[in-house]
C-alpha cells in the first residue's frame, strides 16, 4: 500500500469516527481524535458484526485494503457512548 492509499483510509476512518462520535451525542475531540475513534471503532463494529454474522456492508476497498464503513461508524458510535457513560461515572463519583 502506497503512502497516499494509507492517508486516504485514515481520512475515510476520521469521517466515520466523526459521524460516530455525532450519532452518539457526545463529542471526544478533535480531528485527530476522531481518527483515533474511527480506527477504534472499525475494530469493534468489525469484531461484532463477525460474531453476530453480519455481513460486510459499504466495504470501501483501497488498493487491496477493505475498510468496513458501517461498521466503522456502528463501532464509534458504541465506543463514544461507553466512553462518555464512563466520564459521567467518574465525575459523578
Amino acid at each position: 500500500m502506497t503512502i497516499g492509499g494509507f492517508l486516504i483510509l485514515l481520512l475515510i476512518a476520521a469521517i466515520c469516527g466523526a459521524i460516530g462520535q455525532s450519532l452518539a451525542g457526545y463529542n471526544l475531540g478533535g480531528c485527530l481524535v476522531s481518527l483515533i475513534v474511527g480506527l477504534i471503532g472499525a475494530y469493534i463494529g468489525t469484531v461484532l458484526a463477525s460474531r453476530l454474522h453480519f455481513p460486510l456492508l459499504l466495504a470501501i476497498r483501497i488498493q487491496g485494503e477493505t475498510f468496513p464503513v458501517v461498521w466503522a461508524v456502528l463501532g464509534s458510535a458504541i465506543f463514544t457512548f461507553v466512553v462518555a457513560l464512563l466520564r459521567g461515572l467518574i465525575r459523578k463519583a
